[in-house]
């Protein structure tokens, strides 16, 4: 048995996922003390980091910023904090440990999955504008809304 289960549960079936955690619990506890059992909201899902990363990838390929080029990981820094600011949300900026400026931005793998969605927008739209030619293998279709 495996040590971690994750199931998507909707109105139509949540019973049968309810009766499969149940039964699944006992063999855990066979072999376990205690277990935990979380639910939660939905995050982003693995379609959406991907189609995030492959975004990123591009345009880290094809722009710079600030005079130079850019990681995937700085270029999600640079729009997870734009993104914040264009939506309203409290962008925190903090001196750190060796007086550096810090962005104590939102983490794109707590994000719920249409807050996500509105980040690959703003990242698609700001592409538009800057002439960011995204690979045609790298379109994902069926990613959650």
């Amino acid at each position: 048995m495996t040590e971690r289960i994750k199931r998507l549960i909707n109105r139509k079936n949540k019973r049968d996922v309810m009766i499969f955690i149940w039964n699944s619990v006992g063999s855990l506890l066979d072999v376990n003390e205690c277990i935990v059992i979380e639910v939660r909201k939905i995050k982003r899902s693995d379609e959406q980091n991907s189609k995030l990363h492959a975004m990123l990838g591009d345009i880290a390929k094809q722009k710079t910023f600030a005079g130079k080029q850019r990681s995937i990981e700085e270029w999600k820094a640079i729009f997870v904090s734009g993104h914040a600011m264009a939506t309203d949300r409290d962008v925190e900026m903090v001196i750190g440990l060796e007086g550096e400026v810090i962005n104590l931005r939102e983490s794109t793998a707590k994000m719920s999955v249409s807050r996500a969605n509105s980040l690959i927008e703003y990242i698609s739209a700001w592409a538009a504008d800057n002439d960011v030619k995204f690979m045609e293998h790298r379109k994902f279709a069926g990613w959650i809304k």
